[in-house]
């Protein structure tokens, strides 16, 4: 998914307004998404509060993270090992905002089946860049924070996503069954696991902003989640404790063989 440092600064910062322009139209357009959430509610269906006072801050740090990328010249050897670094997410963040542009459109039409082929693509594509593309995060680097937050923030949120706009399109009122609650619980323990401090801080997020969605549709499945929530904490916590995931010399991180050939090239 090579693209050129030019295709890259325009890239990037349009599809960022092309999905904050979306969300607005989803916002004051009537109905709007909230509207069509209250009319469409089911297992997985979270308070979508939580999910606006996810968005605004994870906005935040987009802006920061496309200023750097504008910023940064590839001419400067010092700068150039960055920006390679931001430019190789670029096509992720491109088609998970202009996914999530798409979304809206077909959200608020209540074209939910159509909305959840654009969910999957998003989801699919920001959780196969963090597992199999994005280095670990190295303290030392503004870059390297700003695209570690931004990659995993948008795939923690596309989880809460995934799980959200395929329940209400498929199983509209529908309550959890036993192997749901199940899965649930063993799919956010393993993740949890195998999660940082950013991406296993979303899957908390995600699992206390279905808790307080569900309390007011099955208190019994919310209880859970919100146990599930405390046990993914605790998880996250125990095993970034145990073993620090990031670089730096103030990370606790040790450098392999395999890290010193990559940080050269």
């Amino acid at each position: 998914m090579g693209i050129s440092y030019s295709t890259a600064k325009w890239m990037a910062p349009t599809s960022f307004l092309i999905d904050f322009a979306a969300q607005q139209y989803g916002m004051l357009s009537k109905p709007n998404m909230k509207d069509i959430h209250d009319r469409n509610l089911s297992f997985f269906s979270p308070q979508p509060f939580f999910i606006a006072g996810f968005f605004f801050p994870q906005q935040l740090f987009q802006l920061a993270w496309l200023y750097r990328l504008y910023k940064l010249d590839p001419k400067k050897p010092g700068e150039r090992g960055e920006l390679d670094q931001m430019v190789d997410f670029v096509p992720y963040y491109s088609v998970g905002n202009l996914c999530i542009a798409t979304w809206m459109v077909f959200w608020n039409s209540e074209r939910l089946d159509i909305s959840n082929i654009f969910v999957i693509i998003n989801s699919v594509s920001q959780l196969y860049y963090v597992i199999a593309k994005l280095p670990a995060m190295n303290t030392d680097s503004t870059s390297s924070i700003l695209t570690n937050i931004v990659s995993k923030t948008f795939a923690g949120i596309g989880v809460l996503d995934l799980l959200h706009n395929g329940s209400v399109a498929f199983a509209k009122d529908q309550p959890a069954t036993t192997m749901v609650k199940a899965l649930t619980g063993v799919a956010f323990g393993l993740a949890s696991a195998a999660s940082d401090w950013i991406f296993g801080g979303c899957l908390v997020y995600d699992l206390v902003a279905l808790a307080v969605g569900q309390s007011a549709l099955d208190s019994g499945w919310s209880k859970t989640l919100g146990a599930y929530a405390v046990g993914s904490a605790a998880i996250v916590a125990a095993k970034n404790l145990a073993r620090p995931p990031y670089n730096g010399p103030n990370s606790g991180y040790t450098k392999t063989a395999t890290d010193d050939v990559q940080d050269r090239v």
